[in-house]
């Protein structure tokens, strides 16, 4: 039998579907449900309606909250991690159920992962590209002496003289050399 879909923006589908995507569940799993729209549809109509397109930003929100809830219930839930086993002697034993751990941990790693795709601000690794100094005081930026400069190459012993003069900016080479015109570097 063919799905009945709903063709109209009535606020029973409406309401059907913030409540459902407020509880952490997807917008095609819902259109999927007996008298949903198709996933387009509901697309079209947050186009149509600035209103709509905020609740449904909002409902969103509160579902990516949920989802990290059941993370966290996935997480805490131990009660299939351990199975009876018949050992061959006909004892049984407790032992870890591995596959259904696995299975425990690639559930969480999805949701995660989407998660943070889906709302990287909130959910995504922090990456910090502020540039501040020390105990986060702002850059201080200081114009050295050319002369202080020079000392300091020479004192480092990483660049020879020929390199310095061999540099597109000989002016300011030329201008380091002492009273007596000769050079310092």
């Amino acid at each position: 039998m063919a799905q009945e879909r709903a063709t109209k923006k009535t606020p029973e589908v409406i309401e059907r579907i913030i409540d459902g995507l407020s509880v952490g569940t997807p917008l095609r799993e819902l259109c999927r449900q007996d008298g949903m729209p198709a996933w387009r549809t509901v697309y079209d109509w947050l186009q149509q309606d600035a209103e709509l397109a905020t609740r449904f930003a909002r409902a969103r929100e509160l579902g990516f909250d949920a989802i990290a809830e059941e993370v966290l219930e996935i997480a805490d839930d131990g009660t299939n991690d351990w199975v009876k086993r018949r050992r061959q002697d006909g004892t049984i034993e407790d032992a870890v159920d591995t596959e259904h751990i696995q299975r425990s941990k690639l559930r969480i790693e999805t949701r995660l992962k989407l998660l943070a795709k889906w709302s990287p601000k909130k959910y995504g690794d922090k990456i910090d590209h502020t540039l501040s100094g020390p105990d986060g005081a702002p850059v201080q930026v200081a114009h050295a002496n050319i002369s202080d400069l020079a000392a300091a190459l020479r004192a480092a012993n990483t660049v020879r003289p020929a390199e310095i003069t061999a540099a597109p900016a000989a002016p300011q080479i030329e201008a380091v050399r002492d009273k007596a015109g000769k050079d310092l570097l």
